[in-house]
């Protein structure tokens, strides 16, 4: 009964999850971010396609995707056809290894073992990431893939910069930083724009990762990749989260710390799931909407 649940009912029962981080300077007008992770999209999930074309009624004034859309690798024309209502809309994105390679048959019990090879992918890439990427460009959205970008939106300045998929080590945080930098001293400001705000985007939340970011500057970050445990005791925090992120930060809003600096941590804990492990258990499949607002004062 419970595997029944776990793979007819919960892994197609898609929610919004809202949260609010107050991280925008005093006076600013509220941004919507809609935060997509880990799709795994498959061509014939016509129902999750659907789904994801639904959010655009959420009205979000920014797009942030944490990588693993793909799920197959006929999967880029259906994944096109979910994100169209977005169009319009400022978007950044970064990759994670399954926006390469595509699934292949394991035993998922492996899973539950620890974080899987972190190495290099002994195999040639399969997925047609370059059409993946047209497709972001083609909406207007940036690549935050060791890079930094500056986007200015409803009056507010926000700098934003990521890493490629640190799951597989293919993160370049020195180059990220250069950008950054450059970004930061070539900064020319429209009149009246306040900030700025400091995003950071990664797939998979290593320590490592996260403490680089908030030691950027940066005040909200943005991950997916841990699925949220995919299967966790109700009630309790995820058994696994495929990184050494700690368990209770493996979903979520929370705060992430390092030194003296932090900054707030949202982990989705994604939308779809393997094609050879199709099941969710306490984590249902979720896009997550933040609405970022005026610090508080006092």
């Amino acid at each position: 009964m419970t595997a029944a649940y776990a793979t007819l009912v919960e892994r197609t029962a898609f929610r919004v999850r809202h949260e609010t981080v107050h991280a925008l300077p005093p006076g600013s007008a509220p941004l919507r971010v809609l935060h997509l992770a880990d799709q795994h999209l498959a061509p014939w999930q016509r129902g999750k396609v659907e789904w994801l074309r639904s959010l655009a009624a959420l009205e979000p004034d920014l797009v942030v995707s944490t990588g693993d859309a793909l799920g197959h690798r006929d999967a880029i024309p259906a994944l096109a056809d979910s994100l169209e209502p977005l169009r319009g809309i400022p978007g950044v994105f970064v990759h994670g290894s399954n926006d390469l390679y595509g699934p292949v048959l394991k035993n998922p019990l492996r899973y539950f073992r620890g974080p899987s090879s972190k190495g290099a992918v002994h195999r040639e890439p399969d997925l047609d990431t370059a059409a993946l990427e047209a497709a972001y460009a083609d909406l207007g959205w940036l690549d935050l893939d060791d890079r930094a970008r500056a986007l200015e939106i409803a009056g507010t300045r926000l700098e934003l910069f990521g890493t490629h998929d640190a799951h597989h080590g293919w993160d370049r945080t020195d180059v990220m930083r250069d950008e950054l930098a450059t970004l930061r001293a070539e900064a020319d400001w429209s009149p009246g724009t306040r900030g700025p705000v400091a995003i950071g985007v990664t797939h998979a939340p290593y320590r490592r990762i996260l403490d680089m970011l908030v030691d950027e500057g940066a005040d909200v970050v943005f991950a997916g990749h841990t699925h949220g445990g995919q299967v966790r005791i109700p009630g309790g925090h995820a058994l696994v989260a495929n990184c050494d992120v700690p368990l209770d930060q493996a979903s979520g809003l929370s705060t992430w710390r390092h030194g003296a600096d932090s900054a707030a941590l949202q982990v989705s804990q994604g939308i779809g799931t393997s094609i050879y492990a199709p099941f969710r258990l306490g984590t249902p499949p979720e896009a997550v909407l933040v609405s970022l607002e005026a610090r508080r004062i006092g």
